[in-house]
């Protein structure tokens, strides 16, 4: 263990980033496709996103100064491997650079090996929607952990890889208008890449593609277990389900939300819960939040308590350690971003102090950063980064949760 670095057993306080959400110009993933698409879903593409794929160091330095003792961030596999079975050596050296910045800077790096994003050349041949699929993702995992394995201190399959079904839950994404947009968006992603076809983790056809990515996220344990023996998760989006009215049946509710995935998890060594908000249900289904009740900048209802529903949740049904993940609010109002994190930093230790084994706290998000369809309209992130400079200037928010983190490990 490096200098500096958390202790084994240490509670982990950390932020969260996605690749393809910071790097920039992530060219050769799916995404970069479908938001240059026409038509699209997306707002805008994410070009630059905050340049991190450069200003690595200077985000891990950022995070440490504020006081966390770990970080969560994704690799691109669009960046190792371009072009099927070619692998960058250059790029997985970089990516070797990024976790030894963050040890150096006394970060325990989590990563995620696929969040959301895949290679452009993948999706134009389906995506998870072939069998083979599974065997690819394996490969992909493999020269990971080989290669980069010895210098995480825990790594992920999938980000939220029930994220399908919460789309399908949340946003109607079964429903003909939303299906009609995202097919003439594949059609037209289908068409930029030579392809008949192109297939997406966050829009997925369900019935074709989650067995293989199941599968796929199996292989991948496996094999990142096998080239080096560290702990390995999923992380699940779980967002609290609550009965509502008389006759809600939340069991159907949750089948719904999870399927097969919580069985997925039994490979593992932990299981990361990310939690916003709750989902309320009632005797005909999904019910919007009560009336009068306070809504956050990516439209759901401000409700940091869910946090404590679902580390129960994990806990009784998965039985493994856990990690939060991801937890966080989009707000313009930095205010309301510090009383979401202390009412949701209140249910974690009241889970704690019930027994549950809770290793460590991922705020989502460190930076403003590019969100997906929203575009940069949604500020999650504890830092804001000046579109034009990249400047990043932490807000009260960033010094509040640093100070919560510095204060638990002294």
């Amino acid at each position: 263990m490096r200098s500096g670095m958390p202790k084994p057993g240490e509670f982990l306080w950390g932020t969260a980033t996605a690749a393809h959400q910071i790097e920039g110009n992530n060219v050769n993933s799916d995404f970069w496709v479908v938001e240059h698409a026409t038509p699209t879903l997306f707002r805008e593409p994410s070009g630059d996103a905050c340049d991190s794929y450069h200003r690595y160091n200077e985000d891990a330095a950022l995070a440490a100064g504020l006081g966390f003792n770990a970080h969560r961030f994704g690799i691109e596999w669009a960046r190792i491997e371009p072009e099927p079975g070619r692998f960058s050596a250059a790029a997985l050296d970089h990516y070797a650079r990024v976790l030894e910045s963050c040890r150096r800077h006394g970060l325990a790096p989590m990563v995620t090996l696929s969040h959301w994003t895949v290679p452009r050349w993948f999706a134009a041949r389906g995506g998870f929607e072939q069998a083979d699929s599974v065997d690819l993702f394996a490969r992909f995992a493999d020269k990971v952990g080989r290669r980069l394995g010895g210098l995480m201190t825990a790594a992920t399959t999938f980000n939220e890889a029930n994220i399908g079904r919460l789309a399908r839950v949340l946003f109607n994404a079964d429903g003909p208008r939303f299906r009609a947009a995202s097919r003439a968006m594949f059609a037209a992603a289908a068409e930029a890449s030579g392809s008949d076809r192109f297939a997406s983790v966050l829009f997925p056809d369900l019935a074709r593609s989650e067995e293989n990515q199941i599968a796929a996220h199996v292989a991948a344990v496996q094999a990142l277990k096998a080239a080096d023996d560290l702990p390995v998760g999923l992380t699940l989006t779980m967002q609290a389900v609550e009965a509502a009215e008389p006759g809600a049946d939340v069991e159907a509710f949750t089948d719904e939300l999870y399927g097969a995935w919580l069985g997925a998890a039994e490979p593992c060594d932990f299981v990361g819960v990310q939690t916003y908000t709750r989902i309320r249900v009632g005797a005909a289904g999904r019910l919007p939040p009560p009336e009068g009740a306070e809504r956050t900048g990516a439209g759901y209802e401000f409700y940091p308590q869910a946090l404590g529903d679902t580390i129960r949740f994990a806990a009784e049904r998965l039985r493994k350690p856990i990690y939060v993940t991801e937890n966080g609010i989009a707000t313009d109002d930095d205010a309301r971003r510090v009383a979401y994190i202390d009412a949701a930093l209140a249910e974690l230790r009241r889970a704690q102090a019930d027994g549950i084994d809770v290793r460590g706290y991922f705020h989502w998000s460190l930076l403003d950063n590019f969100e997906w369809t929203a575009g940069y309209s949604q500020k999650f992130g504890l830092v804001a980064v000046d579109r034009a400079s990249f400047e990043r200037t932490p807000k009260p928010s960033a010094r509040h949760l640093g100070r919560i983190a510095s204060s638990a490990r002294t």
